[in-house]
């Protein structure tokens, strides 16, 4: 699946999340699910809106183990909310983007 997002593996997860300067959301997905894939068009539209002010990553569950397992992630899609390196909440994941950009900004208002 070509995606414009950045997919991350589990070995670069912590760094990537920890040295972000800007909140970052991170999709759980794998291949074949369809839920997964209308989602990821809808993050694609966001990181193109928020550009910048917002890191958008993909990990495959299929291929990445430790974090999904972390997390127990236990149905797909998932988005995790982080900030700052830290876990803040998982993020409705049958949202349209205005409702992701929603819960966002509610997560991040603390």
């Amino acid at each position: 699946m070509n995606s414009t997002l950045q997919a991350v593996t589990d070995r670069e997860f912590d760094r990537v999340v920890e040295t972000s300067t800007v909140p970052v959301l991170v999709e759980f997905w794998k291949p074949g699910c369809g839920h997964c894939r209308a989602l990821m068009i809808e993050l694609e539209q966001l990181q193109k809106e928020m550009g910048s002010n917002l890191h958008i990553l993909t990990m495959n569950v299929d291929e990445q183990f430790q974090i999904p397992a972390e997390l127990e992630i236990s149905s797909l899609p998932a988005l995790a909310l982080y900030r700052n390196g830290e876990f803040v909440k998982f993020i409705g994941g049958m949202g349209k983007k205005d409702e992701i950009v929603k819960q966002i900004q509610l997560a991040l208002q603390d």
